[in-house]
This record gives C-alpha cells, structure tokens and sequence, in this order.
C-alpha cells in the first residue's frame, strides 16, 4: 500500500514563512521531501531559512513579496512557474496584529484606531485573499491544487482585546469554507481548501503580551493557561502533524474543514 503522507517532490508555496511558526513548517515539509517557496518581506531571514533547507539537503527558494500587492504576487507567482512548473500547495501562513487594533482593560471601543484596525485586516484577511487569487490561477490552469489557510483561535471566540486581529480571523475562517465550494464546484473534485486554527503559541509578535522578560507569565498569559486543558503553551511543532495531514492524500476527501490545535482551549468553559 502506498504510504498517504508521501509528499515527496510537491511544489509548496508558503506565505510568512520567516515568523516562527512558518518557519517550523517550512523547514518540517522540506525535510519531508518538499520543494518549498518562501515568500515574505525579509529577505535576510528568508534567505537564511532556503540556505538551512539547503545544507541539509532539502530544495527551497524565497521569493521577496508583499501580501497585500497583486502585482508582485503575480510575479511571485510565474517565478515558481518558471522554476518549478507548478504550484502543488499554497499555505497562507502571513498574518500579524498590532497595538492600535487592540483594546486593553483600560480602553474602550470608542478608543479603537480604525487605521491600525484596517491594516491588521488588510495583513490577515486580505493578505490570504490575494496570494490566494494569485497562485489558484496556477492551480485552475493545471487542473489541481491544496489550500491550506492559517486562522486562529480568536476566530472561533471573540477573545478580549484582539478586536481586530479576532475579526480577520474570523472572515478568513469563513473564506476557507466559501473557496472550497467554490473551487470544487466550478473547477472539479481536485482542489481542496482548508485551515488550521492554532490555539496559544508564543510568538515574536505576541510574546511581550503573554510572557515577561524574566520568562514568567504575564496576567493575560495565566489566564490563557487556566484555560487550557494541557496547562501550557503550544510548541510550533505541534501543528505539523495536523499541516502534513491536510497537505497530504490522507485527506484526499477533506475541505472546507477548520481543524483546531489548540490543547483544549476551545472547549474549555467553568
């Protein structure tokens, strides 16, 4: 019997590949036998994560791009083409948050910065809309083509003060299970959408809000904790598993799924 997971030789693309968490999967698919793109705004951290796969005997490339520009999305897009001659796999990993689309225990909506709220939309919801746009036409072209969206937690619970971040996610989650109908059903049984929504994993972005420079817990990170089954923090690796599943033919028959890594925190109530 062939082994399902074999994901041998498959062109991946992948969006925020150089943040923590793209960096795991990146580096995880490329040891499983994957070519990997990395696309993202550092090229120094970009070239550093290719050069990793490299010594290491894996194939990957990074491409410079922004999330939010078509056209260099578009040109992202024909330089795989002209590299690989396909685009297996596409995982919007790029996302982010920031302080202006954040409300804390001592604000209020009426404090909310709508430019800042616009922009974490534009980064997160936007920024899997066009990347999307881009590479699908490749996949309508070749006749298949996999999906993967990144959500979050906050897109399944309106978690206090993520106001902005929680709304993108949420859409994202909601274009996951629209694209999927609307690949399948206008450009056949050969394309798939779907999204993991990770729980709490601290990242360059949110680390300061979670944790305190000794390494301790901040308040919003205890109470992250007590609501979480396991008791602790994700680790980047623990959403492998689930990544190389969707990306794989085990899920042949999966779509419009959102899949949850979380620990437990979502089905947490006292």
């Amino acid at each position: 019997m062939r082994n399902l997971f074999d994901i041998k030789d498959r062109v991946m693309v992948i969006t925020g590949g150089t943040g923590v968490l793209g960096t795991s999967m990146t580096e995880y698919l490329a040891e499983q036998g994957a070519k990997m793109v990395v696309l993202g705004r550092n090229k120094e951290k970009g070239d550093a994560i290719v050069n990793n796969i490299k010594e290491k005997g894996g194939e990957a490339l990074f491409l410079q791009t922004d999330v939010n520009d078509m056209d260099a999305l578009d040109k992202n897009a024909a330089e795989v083409l002209e590299k690989y001659g396909r685009v297996d796999v596409l995982i919007n990993g790029a996302g982010g948050n920031m302080p202006g689309a954040t409300i804390g225990p001592d604000k209020t909506i009426f404090d909310l910065d709508i430019n800042a709220f616009k922009t974490v939309v534009d980064l997160n919801l936007f920024g899997t809309v066009l990347p999307t746009i881009a590479f699908a036409k490749v996949m309508t072209q070749q006749k298949h083509g996999n999906i993967v969206n990144i959500s979050s937690e906050s897109a399944l619970r309106p978690l206090t003060r993520v106001v902005g971040y929680g709304a993108a996610k949420a859409a994202v989650t909601n274009f996951t299970k629209y694209l999927a109908i609307e690949l399948a059903t206008k450009y056949g049984e050969g394309f798939r959408v779907n999204a993991i929504a990770p729980g709490f994993f601290i990242t360059e972005q949110n680390r300061a809000l979670l944790s305190n420079p000794d390494g301790s817990f901040t308040a919003r990170g205890n109470a992250i904790i007590s609501h979480t089954p396991f008791g602790r923090f994700g680790e980047p690796e623990e959403l492998l598993g689930t990544l190389h599943w969707l990306v794989s033919d085990a899920s042949k028959f999966v779509t419009g799924t959102l899949t949850v890594v979380d620990g437990g925190f979502d089905v947490f109530c006292i």
